[in-house]
């Protein structure tokens, strides 16, 4: 659409989400969705790549035959092939769909590095990889040989395949509908519920001192994921302020029922990666926690608590603070940053 000529000022009334006017540049100012703009400016300040991170004891630890036992390497290797096929969705979704459809500038220049930063967490994984000397076609195709890997990627992408698509325009309620309901799903299931098991299990084996590079680089990602998670929230509230009657009760109770099957689909998962238990983990606890994440998740956007459980991992809020103090010289400073404070 060509740029209209005049010299009007932009129109802060305008700007919507999904179906603003004037998006067809960014210009930022003036600023509406100032969430989208704290994000931007956090996820700045958060820059890291993969191989600022040392992998010398993981190699040491990998090639033992008496540190790690096959369970912890079974579980880390099925985790890892979740992870190296779900970043590659994410930045699909991103990339192809939220920046497409979204007409917001400030949310549009988010996405933009949040795209970038999917970039880094599928770098992650292949240095991990790579690093370790693992079986790269294992681990790059597991979500084509583990069923409850492909079981929970295959959800997520039939709600992709709508708004992919080349004539898929908001705009009349049926499609605005669709696209809320693919943040929905990618943001509160994918970024919300999928991922944070998986990295449970990489913090599971971070408090054994056990492959304690590639934990750090998950923790890394954790802390990107969270700023993604937040942010689809933001904007699954912000289109519910400003397009209420797509939030209507049969909408609502339809996600609820997404979430109840991601958190079946995710306790299978959990069965796969713990067929025993290790760590002191195990399948039912597991059950216990992904329910926990479901229902913060469920209050996050105003849908009702459908499990009432307390978190069985308590320490996980402790793997989610970067702010540790570490010894220069014996490895790199956690809260390594480009500019700014680190925020959450």
């Amino acid at each position: 659409m060509p740029i209209a000529k005049g010299d009007n000022p932009v129109n802060i009334n305008n700007r919507r989400v999904i179906n603003g006017k004037d998006a067809d540049v960014i210009q930022l100012y003036p600023m509406k969705h100032t969430f989208a703009w704290d994000a931007y400016t956090v996820g700045n300040a958060n820059h890291w790549l993969p191989t600022e991170i040392g992998m010398q004891k993981d190699i040491e630890q990998w090639r033992s035959k008496d540190i790690l036992t096959e369970d912890e390497r079974k579980a880390f290797e099925t985790v890892l092939g979740f992870f190296t096929t779900a970043d590659s969705i994410a930045a699909n979704n991103v990339a192809l769909g939220f920046y497409k459809h979204i007409t917001s500038p400030e949310c549009r220049m988010y996405i933009l590095r949040q795209a970038y930063e999917e970039a880094i967490h599928t770098h992650a994984y292949q240095y991990i990889v790579e690093s370790l000397a693992m079986d790269e076609s294992k681990i790059f195709n597991m979500y084509r040989q583990v069923d409850a890997i492909y079981n929970k990627d295959n959800f997520v992408l039939s709600f992709n395949e709508g708004i992919f698509d080349d004539n898929f325009k908001t705009g009349t309620f049926e499609n605005d509908q669709k696209f809320l309901e693919n943040i929905v799903i990618f943001s509160l299931i994918m970024e919300g519920i999928f991922f944070y098991s998986s990295f449970a299990v990489m913090f599971g084996f971070q408090r054994q001192g056990k492959l304690t590079g590639a934990a750090e680089q998950i923790q890394y990602i954790m802390r990107d994921e969270s700023q993604h998670l937040n942010f689809g929230i933001n904007l699954i509230n912000t289109i519910k302020e400003e397009q209420p009657e797509l939030w209507t009760p049969e909408f609502q109770e339809k996600m609820i029922g997404h979430i109840k099957r991601a958190v079946g689909l995710e306790y299978t998962f959990a069965t796969t990666v713990f067929p025993r238990g290790i760590f002191g983990m195990n399948a039912d606890g597991f059950k216990q926690y992904i329910e926990h994440i479901a229902d913060r998740r469920l209050e996050a956007v105003g849908l009702p608590v459908q499990y009432g459980v307390e978190n069985p991992f308590p320490w996980m809020s402790e793997a989610i603070d970067l702010s540790k103090e570490k010894n220069f010289f014996e490895t790199r400073v956690t809260e390594y940053k480009t500019g700014g404070a680190l925020e959450w």
